[in-house]
């Protein structure tokens, strides 16, 4: 993806030494130790701070100040795209990219909406990693192949939610599902009989177009319906 036209010569954040500073917020150490030797291999990348969680991410951010915020989406303490506006609050000027695990346009769309530059798989290289950033800091956007057109989709109309059909109950049988309760658990935690129960699941499952309450889970965790 090529560079925003509307970012001026000289315009991208710099550290004192001319490399774009960037904050990475990971509390896996084997994935932040090759994401900070990716960036600092670069002659124009420097990882100035590593955070592991959302509220240490907010407090280093307002020390150090970064061009760019690296964000892992799940963190020990909450979903990382709902630090991202707390982020850019305090380091103003930041430009926060998300890393997940598992995307979808979906979830892209939330970045979008949260004021995020982009998400990036962690499936894909370093190299992809290191563009995104650069990217970003430059005023544009950077998402993983198939995530951006998809999120535009969303942002706009022109694709349907998947989760828009489920009813209030439904999406709270599904936030049970992702507890990991069975339909008899659900029943006690709803104050249902067990079969209303079963014909909440399977609702769930055919609007999620899933055969399995484990597919389910995977399907709605995937479009950003649950954490």
């Amino acid at each position: 993806m090529p560079s925003s036209p509307h970012s001026a010569p000289g315009s991208v954040p710099h550290t004192a030494g001319g490399r774009i500073s960037i904050l990475l917020v990971e509390d896996h150490d084997m994935v932040a130790e090759a994401i900070r030797l990716a960036m600092d291999r670069t002659d124009d990348l420097e990882v100035v701070g590593r955070s592991l969680s959302v509220q240490d991410a907010l407090a280093d951010a307002a020390r150090l100040r970064p061009a760019v915020v690296v964000l892992d989406r799940r963190l020990p303490d909450g979903d990382g795209i709902d630090a991202i506006s707390p982020l850019k609050a305090a380091a103003p000027g930041a430009r926060v990219l998300v890393l997940t695990g598992e995307g979808s346009p979906a979830v892209a769309a939330r970045v979008a909406e949260a004021g995020g530059s982009g998400l990036i798989l962690k499936v894909g290289n370093l190299r992809e990693l290191q563009d995104g950033v650069r990217r970003v800091a430059a005023g544009d956007v950077a998402f993983s192949e198939g995530l951006l057109d998809g999120a535009l989709d969303r942002l706009t109309g022109r694709t349907a939610d998947v989760g828009a059909t489920l009813t209030p109950r439904e999406r709270e049988t599904l936030g049970l599902l992702g507890e990991g309760l069975g339909a008899a658990e659900i029943s006690q935690r709803l104050g249902v009989a067990v079969n209303t129960a079963r014909n909440h699941v399977q609702r769930v499952l055919e609007k999620l177009g899933a055969r399995s309450q484990l597919e389910a889970v995977a399907v709605a965790r995937r479009e950003g319906l649950l954490r």
